[in-house]
């Protein structure tokens, strides 16, 4: 086991975003010495910053909050939806702007056509996102039995397993396709640069380059 006081570890979710991240991270100098798009590895080095090696590990979106506040990574990139669902104690000082979706409340046609659910009625809801589903009802006043999935929530509607999903949406065409339109948008989504609280304190030195270089980075895109 490398020393971590001398190991800077950080956490890249696995997916479509890794590859809106990498070109980020090139440009902090972190590349990674093996394609992580198609290494089997969990865990890739990386270059050595003045005597710190860089280690990228390489896991589920849903893990990176955990593994950064749990200080088994340093810095991570987490889509803000998970963020807010699973609210870690970590800093968070760059949007990265890439990943950029939203959460809503989606539906059927025809029952979102009806109106929001009123205060004091029952809802069925299906999704990943217990505690923000559960927090978005009790402010309308709807008591919502949250049935919780793990992906294809498009298709708990379609069943009459649930009235309502919330899930993240970027183009719309799946809701479409499954006969979903949306009703309610909750929040705008795009993955966040977070950092363990203790990792910054002690590497201070070289974490706040990084997020400089990556704030570059994303000016830049946002720019052309």
């Amino acid at each position: 086991m490398p020393d971590n006081s001398r190991t800077l570890t950080i956490a890249l979710s696995k997916g479509r975003i890794l590859d809106d991240t990498l070109p980020l991270l090139e440009h902090a100098n972190l590349v990674p010495k093996e394609d992580v798009r198609k290494t089997r590895k969990l865990m890739v080095d990386g270059p050595t910053i003045n005597g710190t090696m860089v280690r990228f590990l390489i896991i589920r979106a849903a893990d990176v909050c955990t593994y950064v506040e749990r200080g088994a990574a340093d810095i991570g990139i987490s889509g803000r939806d998970l963020l807010l669902e699973h609210r870690p104690h970590v800093y968070e000082p760059l949007d990265l702007k890439i990943g950029v979706c939203r959460l809503c409340v989606c539906g059927p046609k025809e029952l979102v056509e009806k109106g929001a659910p009123k205060e004091g009625s029952r809802i069925r809801i299906a999704t990943k996102y217990d505690y923000l589903a559960e927090q978005h009802f009790l402010k309308l006043s709807v008591q919502a039995e949250i049935i919780h999935l793990y992906g294809s929530m498009e298709l708990a509607p379609l069943v009459g397993m649930a009235e309502r999903i919330i899930d993240v949406v970027e183009t719309g065409n799946t809701l479409r396709a499954n006969g979903l339109v949306e009703e309610t948008t909750m929040f705008d989504i795009s993955s966040r640069l977070i950092v363990n609280p203790a990792s910054f304190a002690t590497k201070k030195a070289l974490i706040q380059p990084i997020i400089e270089n990556l704030r570059e980075a994303v000016d830049r895109n946002s720019a052309s």
